[in-house]
């Protein structure tokens, strides 16, 4: 959180809030296997499901990030995330992009 504020000059608490809030994804994919071929069907996830997936995408991109140690990476991560520009950000967006592409099989849910 230090790393944070040195960063930005602003409340590392509300930046956190806000790079967790604006990672969280609203809709995901699931496979189910429907008469022998598998289909990713669009699913709506609850809150604390996606705040989860959220932590989960901003540990997994910062532990990719090259350079520095975790504290580096994970608040470079954190303040991309709220700039819209990260690699999380990048992976919300995918999986809605895949979640639309595949809402005609939704009628499988």
């Amino acid at each position: 959180l230090k790393k944070i504020q040195q960063k930005t000059k602003k409340n590392p608490l509300s930046i956190l809030r806000q790079a967790i809030r604006g990672v969280t994804p609203d809709i995901t994919v699931k496979a189910k296997c429907v008469g022998g071929s598998t289909h990713q069907v669009p699913v709506e996830i609850r809150s604390i499901q996606g705040k989860a997936v959220a932590i989960h995408w901003l540990l997994g991109a910062s532990r990719k990030r090259p350079g520095g140690n975790m504290t580096f990476k994970l608040s470079s991560e954190l303040v991309d995330a709220v700039k819209e520009s990260g690699n999380v950000i990048y992976k919300k967006k995918e999986t809605h992009r895949m979640a639309e592409a595949n809402r005609a099989f939704a009628i499988f849910c």
